[in-house]
C-alpha cells in the first residue's frame, strides 16, 4: 500500500499566530478534506503552538512544532483516527512508526517548510517530517534512508512534546485523558541507560589550537576580533550560543557587564526557562573584552547603561542570531582542525571536526571542575537549576579510575 505524501502543517511562530490559510493553498486543501476533524485538530495544535511560542523559547517552539506536526500527520494520513479517540496502544503504534518511518517521509537536510510563490506559500517538496542526520565530520558513511533510526534523545523529545500537547488539550477540556503519558513507560524502544557519560568537550591541547587560531585570525584581520571574543566568551564563561544572540524580547548589550563594589566583574545572562542569572567574569577574560571593545572604537570597559550589542554585525545594525554566531565558531574550528591535523595528526585533531559551539561550554566547565573549583559555583555559572545536574553531567572521577585500572589488560 502506498504511503500518502507528507506536507508541512505549521509555519514559523510569527506567521502561525495570525495565519491566513488562503495564503497556504495546499495546506488549506488538506484541512478542508473530509473528515471534518482534520481542521478541528489543526486548530487545536495551532492554539497549543501559539501558546508555546508566546511563553517559551524559540528553540522550544521549533522542537514542539516539529514533533506535533509529525504526530498530526500520522494521525491524519496514516492512522486516520481523531486525537481524542487515541489510546495507549495507538501511541505505541506511533512509536513503531517513528522507529521506522517510510522512506518518502525522510530527508537528508533541514529544509524550509513553505516557499513563497506568486503571492502565496507553497509546500517545499524537498521537506519531509523526519531527517537522517549523519554525525558531524562523517564523510564516509553512505546516506541510506533505510538506515534511519531515532536516537534515545529524539524519542524522548517526541514523547515530551506529545505529552505536553495532550496536557494542554486536557486543560482546555478538548480531551479527557493523556494516552502518551501512559504509553511512554511501555514503549519498547526506550533503553535503560547505564553507559559511561561522554562529555562532548575539547582536550586542553585541542582548545589551545582553537584559541591560537582565533588569535591569529584577529591579528591578521580586525573583523575576526569578533571571532576571538566569541570563542573566548563561550569557553571561559560556559555560555550557550543563544545566550549571546539577539532574541525576541532580549538583546545582550555591553551594559550587561557590570562591576561590583569589590571589583568583581559579572555578566547578566538571559538563559533557558526565561531566567536571568549573573555569571562570574574572570580577570583573564577582561583583556579579551577590552581588546574586542577597542577594536570597535569603544572604551576599554563598558559602563552601566551601555546599549551597544555585545556581539554586533559587521554589516548592518544590531546583534547576531544563534545561527550566525555558530557559523563564526565553525570557521575557527575548521581552521584549528586543519592546523592540528598537519601538526600532530588526524587522530588527535579528529574531535575538532565533530565539535559544535556547545562543546566550548562543556570544555570550560569540565576544566574548571578538574581544576578543583567548587561544584556549586560552577553549577551557578552554568545556570543549572540543581547542583545534581552539574554533578551528573561533568563529574566522572570513578569512571576515570575504572578506565585507568582496566587500560593495561592484555590479550595473551
Amino acid at each position: 500500500m502506498s504511503v500518502p505524501n507528507a506536507v508541512p502543517l505549521f509555519p514559523i511562530y510569527n506567521d502561525l499566530k495570525s495565519i491566513d490559510l488562503l495564503s497556504y493553498p495546499q495546506l488549506q486543501t488538506l484541512l478542508n478534506q473530509q473528515p471534518e476533524w482534520f481542521n478541528k485538530h489543526w486548530l487545536w495544535a495551532q492554539e497549543f503552538l501559539v501558546y508555546i511560542g508566546r511563553n517559551k523559547s524559540e528553540h522550544t517552539f521549533s522542537r514542539f512544532r516539529n514533533e506535533v506536526e509529525r504526530f498530526l500527520l500520522w494521525t491524519f494520513l496514516i492512522k486516520e483516527k481523531p486525537l481524542d479517540e487515541l489510546r495507549k496502544s495507538d501511541i505505541l503504534e506511533y512509536a513503531d512508526f517513528c522507529w521506522q518511518p517510510p522512506v518518502s517521509w525522510i530527508c537528508f537536510a533541514s529544509y524550509e517548510k513553505f516557499l513563497p510563490q506568486a503571492g502565496v506559500y507553497i509546500t517545499n517538496k524537498q521537506w519531509a517530517p523526519f531527517r537522517l542526520k549523519l554525525a558531524k565530520g562523517d564523510s564516509t558513511t553512505k546516506r541510506d534512508k533505510n538506515n534511519y533510526r531515532p536516537s534515545q534523545q529524539t524519542l524522548t523529545a517526541s514523547f515530551t512534546a506529545i505529552i505536553a500537547f495532550y496536557k494542554y488539550l486536557m486543560n482546555e477540556e478538548y480531551c479527557a485523558g493523556n494516552p502518551a503519558q501512559i504509553a511512554k513507560k511501555d514503549c519498547r524502544y526506550f533503553i535503560k541507560d547505564a553507559q559511561v557519560k561522554e562529555i562532548k568537550r575539547l582536550t586542553g591541547s585541542q582548545w589551545q589550537y582553537v584559541l591560537d587560531v582565533a588569535v591569529e585570525l584577529a591579528n591578521s584581520d580586525p573583523n575576526h576580533e569578533r571571532s576571538l571574543f566569541l570563542i573566548a566568551a563561550l569557553k571561559t564563561m560556559f555560555l550557550r550560543i543563544s545566550e549571546l544572540s539577539e532574541r525576541s524580547g532580549w538583546s545582550p548589550t555591553m551594559g550587561h557587564f557590570w562591576e561590583d563594589d569589590e571589583n568583581n566583574w559579572w555578566l547578566k545572562i538571559y538563559g533557558k526557562g526565561r531566567k536571568i542569572r549573573d555569571v562570574t567574569v574572570p580577570v583573564h577574560f577582561i583583556e579579551f573584552l577590552k581588546r574586542y571593545r577597542l577594536s570597535r572604537g569603544l572604551s576599554g570597559l563598558p559602563t552601566q547603561g551601555d546599549t551597544t550589542p555585545v556581539i554586533e554585525k559587521i554589516r548592518g545594525r544590531g546583534g547576531m542570531t544563534s545561527r550566525q554566531l555558530s557559523r563564526i565558531v565553525q570557521t575557527v574550528f575548521d581552521q584549528a582542525y586543519e592546523k592540528m591535523k598537519a601538526s600532530v595528526g588526524e587522530d588527535k585533531a579528529r574531535k575538532l571536526k565533530e565539535a559544535s559551539a556547545h562543546w566550548l561550554r562543556h570544555t570550560g566547565a569540565s576544566i574548571e571542575i578538574e581544576r578543583g573549583r567548587a561544584l556549586k559555583d560552577v553549577s551557578e555559572d552554568l545556570g543549572h537549576s540543581s547542583m545534581a545536574t552539574t554533578d551528573t553531567i561533568y563529574v566522572h572521577s570513578e569512571d576515570k579510575k575504572r578506565a585507568a585500572s582496566g587500560k593495561e589488560r592484555k590479550v595473551n
